[in-house]
């Protein structure tokens, strides 16, 4: 009789992830516990608390000497260099995108979700719970509980710990996307596309699961790959399972054909929800893709590269093109988010790994989604930020002339926007240079000089803002509204940022090329 084996867990390796955890979990009891006037005010200490205390302990634990790399929480969890910058960044961006979560000013002393998300829009029982003052402070938790999902969906070594992780992180998302305070149709109806599209695109990723272990016996990974390079039955299975993965985390990706509900989910979600989707969401999949694609499928990259690399053509072409005829601000930006992600894959096509699993594009991916991440946090931070008497204004003809309504604003927004189109001296430029780089070492130079095509073009779609900001009349009735810090810290860090990046891109860029050994 063969003896059990006593599970093992790595607390203090593994600390980030259970120190966000935790916090999601007391934020929950301080919802059933404390009276209603001081839960707002304990959930946003919490997660400021929390986040801290994790980054802290992720340099602590990634200065460790020892021990602080390898197979965790057993084998599920991989402990490696690509791990600890992701989940380093996962931190980073969500403190930002929380922190205009708690912003309260522009609301007369509201937040921007709903007083009651649960009411009909319109009804007297959500007129009696605005009057009343209510909030949805249980923001903040699901919000840290979807963090979590994405800490373990970019570190996870097996398919069966990435589909946990992923429901985790999506299923938050789905309910924060509804509880928009202004235009509430619009917030639901961007909740329930999103959740029927985001069920849908977990069940082709559960059934690409299933499809690989009937050819690999295992989820793990690693054995994916051994079984690979040893197949037993023929590969229908194997090619069929990819497909079906690969479907699962282009969705959450945003890549063309599977970016439908990015737009409607984009412009529906409230302001500070779409922001961290915007960067948080995007860098999660990445990473998972780039892991589960590189460690588990590399023996198959003649199979799936081309495929990918049409997909990301298509994806920066449909992303650029509908941007051009947009007139909503956060419609704009959202099928800027497509483009990107378009020119994201560039890197992910033209990457190699050794055997080792060093791979020359990882550190550009990851330098992309962090200069990408400051600057649409600091984007959708701005967006709530330029008002009328109905709310935040997402017309384009209505940011007319703010260049002289608030200079400074206009001037952050602009530094943004040249971020975005990739111009010199901004780290936006550094990141696609960073990309179509590891690309073309990739053998794909047809690649990128479409990708440079597409940059030419978008650049186009960035500038007409700053155009209109700084040299057309100013729209009546748009005013900018009086923030708290909570909305401009994300706001500066991003323009300081963005500027950074591109003056002073060597030691981000050694960082993160220093770490992108994959393990398995």
């Amino acid at each position: 009789m063969n003896a059990i084996t006593a599970p093992t867990f790595e607390w203090l390796q593994l600390a980030p992830i259970l120190t966000v955890l935790l916090a999601a979990c007391i934020g929950i009891g301080i919802e059933a516990a404390l009276p209603r006037r001081w839960r707002f005010v304990s959930q946003v200490l919490l997660f400021e608390l929390a986040i801290g205390v994790a980054f802290v302990l992720l340099v602590m634990s990634w200065l460790s000497p020892k021990d602080n790399l390898g197979l965790m929480a057993m084998d599920s969890i991989s402990l490696d260099g690509p791990s600890y910058l992701m989940w380093g960044a996962l931190l980073v961006f969500g403190l930002l995108s929380m922190l205009v979560f708690a912003e309260r000013d522009l609301n007369d002393g509201a937040s921007s979700f709903a007083a009651s998300a649960a009411s009909v829009p319109g009804s007297a029982a959500e007129t009696e719970a605005s009057l009343a003052r209510h909030e949805h402070s249980e923001v903040f938790p699901l919000a840290l509980f979807s963090l979590t999902g994405m800490m373990v969906f970019v570190a996870a070594n097996d398919l069966l710990t990435a589909f946990v992780a992923l429901e985790v992180m999506s299923l938050p998302l789905y309910l924060l996307s509804g509880m928009a305070r202004r235009r509430r149709l619009l917030s639901q109806e961007a909740a329930l596309k999103y959740f029927l599209l985001g069920a849908l695109s977990s069940a082709f990723f559960l059934f690409g699961m299933a499809l690989t272990y009937g050819f690999t016996g295992s989820f793990d990974y690693g054995r994916i790959s051994d079984a690979i390079a040893d197949p037993v039955y023929g590969r229908g299975l194997l090619y069929t399972g990819m497909a079906f993965l690969a479907i699962g985390l282009l969705f959450k990706i945003g890549a063309v054909p599977f970016h439908n509900w990015v737009p409607d989910v984009y412009v529906g979600a409230p302001t500070p929800v779409t922001g961290f989707m915007a960067i948080c969401t995007k860098l999660a999949a990445v990473g998972a893709t780039v892991r589960i694609f590189y460690v588990g499928f590399g023996g198959e990259r003649w199979a799936w590269q081309p495929l990918v690399a049409v997909v990301a053509v298509i994806t920066m072409a449909i992303g650029v093109v509908v941007a051009l005829t947009q007139s909503d601000m956060k419609r704009l930006l959202a099928y800027s988010s497509i483009s990107h992600a378009g020119f994201i894959l560039v890197a992910v096509v033209g990457a190699t790994a050794g055997v080792t699993g060093q791979m020359n594009s990882f550190g550009s991916i990851l330098f992309y989604l962090v200069a990408y991440g400051f600057a649409t946090v600091a984007a959708f931070a701005i967006v709530t930020m330029v008002r009328n008497q109905a709310g935040e204004v997402h017309e384009i003809s209505g940011w007319a002339g703010l260049g002289r309504k608030s200079p400074l604003l206009a001037g952050i927004f602009a530094v943004l926007m040249l971020s975005f189109a990739g111009i010199p001296l901004t780290g936006g430029f550094i990141g696609k240079w960073a990309v179509f780089s590891a690309a073309w070492r990739g053998g794909y130079a047809w690649l990128v000089l479409a990708a440079v095509a597409f940059s030419l073009v978008a650049a186009y779609v960035y500038l007409r803002v700053i155009v209109l900001m700084f040299f057309a009349e100013p729209a009546d009735g748009v005013v900018v509204g009086r923030a708290s810090g909570m909305t401009w810290v994300p706001v500066a860090l991003g323009a300081l940022a963005s500027a950074y990046l591109g003056l002073f891109p060597g030691p981000l860029l050694d960082l993160v090329t220093s770490a992108s050994t994959f393990l398995r």
